[in-house]
């Protein structure tokens, strides 16, 4: 793809100009961005790495950014990383099937992370216009990696070129330094493995703090003259499809939302079983096994007693035996002392994983799975191939979207506040400026139900 229509599309673009559905999915983003960064604000991991933040990225005499849901000041490097592994500490953001991954949450504070610090007001429509950009960028980024890459690597190595084009839009870089920009970032994103944190889940997580703070660093380093061009995933010849509809053609509109705070991956076998529980009355000590048909890299999940929310949001087995006692998955059964409950345990016990080759051969295009429970009677209770709700073609519905932020949010933040933030996001395109959901947003979570979090 040329620079100069790059460059027009991401500089260029403006809110009137978006159809009516992408403006309304840049909303729905916004706040399930929002609600997940609140609940990953009660971690441990947003905890460590906000401390670093304000220790390692202090401002330095110049302006500050505020971190998310924390509320204390470090440079717009600090505040990237910071939010970008906060939201990135709790399972339940948007995702991309062709990216096996997350724009989101490295746009989002990547984004904040000039607001506060460079002197220029943002306005509702541009903030929105930025997030809508961003996205369109990284997920083109993230097809493109996955096609000439030879490893599967974390979010954060695509979605920094997302970063860099939306700060490069802010900072006014012209076509030359943008076409730096988004190379210094692919240059720079974290190529970290995706499937060594599957196998030993810890919080170095997807890789989307690096990413954030990857872009925004890169946008900065253009902007003084210092180069990193081309970015291979944007120019070479091999994936120039991939940008010949950008701004005609809108990715944004492909992402799933998840129902649940796990990896996706796990999130159809929890549908499965969940339709297996609904469908057939029994008592769990009626169940002697569940089989778990689904694709290989669901079947590597295979955390079945978690020691770390890290480890119960990369497994499958938990999650599921959680959805079976509960009849759902709330987000303060990763967390704590949930991981600890005996009679889920129980059940996460007898869950086996198998691999089916027909499931696995439609993956990541489809992710499916299916369940059978064996009961101690000798019954056999069996679910459909499912997939997870809230992909592209079975949308969460707008009620669903909000009730899943408060949900979430609500467990974390008062929600008068919850509800203060949904009103912001859906009033934001008139505003002339964001300051008033930014207060909302990184102010600390002042969490309304107290829970030991790790």
């Amino acid at each position: 793809m040329t620079g100069n229509r790059f460059h027009e599309f991401v500089s260029e673009t403006v809110y009137d100009s978006l159809p009516t559905a992408v403006k309304r999915m840049a909303e729905r983003c916004l706040i399930d961005l929002i609600g997940t960064a609140a609940a990953g604000s009660q971690t441990n991991l947003s905890r460590i790495i906000n401390n670093h933040a304000v220790r390692h990225f202090a401002a330095s005499g110049l302006p500050a950014a505020r971190l998310l849901f924390d509320g204390r000041s470090t440079g717009s490097l600090g505040a990237a990383l910071g939010g970008g592994f906060t939201i990135d500490s709790f399972d339940s953001h948007d995702g991309h099937v062709l990216t096996k991954g997350h724009a989101g949450r490295a746009i989002l504070p990547g984004r904040l992370g000039l607001v506060e610090t460079i002197g220029r007001t943002t306005t509702g429509e541009e903030f929105l216009t930025s997030l809508v950009i961003g996205y369109e960028v990284a997920i083109r980024a993230g097809i493109a990696q996955h096609r000439i890459a030879p490893d599967y690597h974390t979010s954060g190595a695509w979605n920094a070129l997302g970063v860099a084009a939306v700060a490069g839009r802010h900072l006014g870089l012209d076509v030359a330094r943008m076409r730096e920009a988004v190379g210094i970032a692919e240059y720079h994103g974290p190529r970290s493995q995706m499937m060594r944190c599957i196998d030993f889940p810890t919080m170095v997580k997807d890789g989307s703090g690096w990413g954030a703070m990857a872009g925004l660093s890169a946008a900065y380093l253009a902007e003084d003259g210092f180069t990193g061009a081309p970015a291979l995933v944007v120019e070479d010849e091999a994936v120039a499809d991939l940008w010949s509809d950008l701004g005609t053609h809108w990715r944004i509109l492909e992402l799933y939302f998840k129902p649940h705070p796990v990896c996706r991956w796990a999130q159809p076998a929890i549908e499965a079983a969940l339709a297996v529980r609904r469908a057939h009355s029994f008592s769990l000590e009626d169940i002697e096994t569940i089989e778990i048909e689904t694709f290989h890299n669901a079947i590597r999940l295979d955390q079945f007693r978690p020691k770390s929310t890290e480890e119960a949001q990369y497994s499958l087995p938990f999650p599921v035996a959680v959805a079976v006692v509960n009849g759902d998955l709330p987000p303060f059964t990763i967390i704590g002392d949930a991981l600890q409950d005996p009679t889920v345990l129980s059940v996460s016990d007898r869950i086996r994983l198998v691999e089916a080759k027909e499931i696995d051969a439609r993956f990541p295009a489809e992710r499916l799975a299916r369940a059978r429970f064996r009961m101690t009677d000798g019954r056999v209770l069996e679910s459909e191939t499912l997939t997870a709700r809230g992909d592209a073609e079975r949308p969460l519905s707008d009620t669903e979207t909000e009730r899943k932020f408060y949900t979430i949010a609500g467990d974390f933040c008062s929600l008068a506040r919850a509800e203060a933030i949904i009103q912001a996001v859906k009033g934001l395109r008139k505003q002339p400026s964001i300051d008033q959901l930014l207060d909302l947003i990184v102010a600390p979570p002042q969490a309304s139900l107290q829970r030991a979090v790790a």
